[in-house]
């Protein structure tokens, strides 16, 4: 399966931080900030200590940039990873979901070797 399968914008140049936004990611993402009238913020992915598994993902809207960030634009939204998450999330995909079951944004993350059984934390 390619990136173009599951609906991704395939970079022509490799990012820096290897995760991607899926289409229905950013454009939810882009449509949120429109919403909120917020053209100075971008989309971060982050991981921090926590969570019963050890690690815990982070996504949220950020104005700031760090020293170390790597930024790649997805369908007009920026996606930031910082140098010390990027290892953990490499070739990462976040997409956004709206079903009758569930809807809201999903991270598959290819170098998580389990999970916990909430899905919020990783190892």
């Amino acid at each position: 399966m390619t990136g173009q399968d599951i609906g991704i914008d395939v970079q022509t140049d490799a990012p820096a931080h290897g995760v991607k936004l899926s289409d229905a990611a950013a454009a939810k993402a882009k449509a949120l900030l429109d919403q909120e009238g917020r053209d100075d913020m971008h989309l971060r992915i982050a991981v921090q200590p926590g969570g019963c598994a050890g690690l815990r993902y982070q996504l949220f809207f950020d104005e700031r940039s760090l020293d170390g960030d790597a930024r790649v634009d997805f369908n007009g939204i920026g996606l930031v990873v910082d140098r010390m998450s990027a290892p953990y999330i490499q070739d990462t995909v976040i997409d956004f979901v709206d079903t009758i079951e569930k809807q809201g944004f999903t991270i598959d993350n290819p170098n998580a070797g389990g999970s916990c059984a909430c899905g919020d934390s990783f190892h």
